[in-house]
């Protein structure tokens, strides 16, 4: 490629797993960028362990993974690179699922790939599967078009997405947020299948209750952004 692009990781409280995913992403000779989003366990202690290897960008205090991405996206920009692979730092991402995504950036200009789950869900907890469905099924309906999987983490947005599509939440509803506005932006979206691991240290930091409510605040804010987002 005659850009470079970045691997991008928001971590908070990940200090089980971080080690393994900066392991597993680092064969891939990709820049890796790391956001400690305010920690306030070992997280930024075993992140720095590679701070020869990873780009480290840290917060005092907790902001929200919104807030993580968007510094890291910032960064991606400033440094003009091509785009960003977003990966969670909870370790149920198969980090070798990366090349998918680089083999998917050469072939297909699209401007956001989603790292769909739906091809694996045998072990995926119910009420996961249910939120991920419905919500996926929400957004699809707001843009015109099939959407799958609007809750992954794993992720790649081009330039033209990350700078273009400027997040205004902080929790569990800023991943389908960036596929909302894509598909309001009619970006070429791009869904690609991923693996999943559910494990006993992957400690789910998700509110039901908070996150339902955060999401169709989401919902209704989508339909008042159609007619801003139509002049980008």
């Amino acid at each position: 490629m005659k850009e470079k692009i970045i691997i991008l990781i928001p971590a908070y409280n990940e200090e089980k797993n971080i080690q393994k995913v900066i392991k597993n992403c680092l064969p891939f000779k990709t820049d890796l960028v790391i956001v400690n989003d305010g920690s306030t366990d070992k997280t930024l202690e075993k992140i720095n362990f590679f701070k020869k290897k990873v780009t480290i960008l840290s917060y005092h205090k907790n902001q929200g993974k919104g807030k993580a991405l968007q510094t890291g996206f910032d960064y991606a920009l400033k440094n003009n690179y091509k785009g960003v692979i977003t990966i969670d730092g909870d370790n149920q991402h198969e980090a070798k699922n990366i090349s998918y995504f680089l083999k998917e950036i050469k072939k297909n200009d699209a401007d956001l790939i989603i790292g769909s789950r739906f091809n694996n869900t045998k072990d995926m907890p119910f009420t996961r599967l249910a939120t991920n469905l419905s919500t996926s099924w929400i957004i699809s309906k707001i843009v015109g078009r099939k959407i799958e999987d609007v809750q992954s983490g794993f992720r790649y947005l081009n330039k033209k997405a990350i700078k273009n599509i400027k997040l205004e939440t902080n929790r569990f509803d800023t991943e389908p947020e960036i596929a909302l506005k894509a598909g309001l932006l009619n970006y070429r979206i791009k869904n690609i299948p991923i693996k999943t691991i559910y494990h006993d240290e992957a400690e789910s930091q998700i509110n039901n209750f908070l996150d339902t409510i955060q999401f169709f605040r989401l919902v209704f804010r989508g339909l008042l952004w159609k007619k801003k987002l139509k002049s980008l």
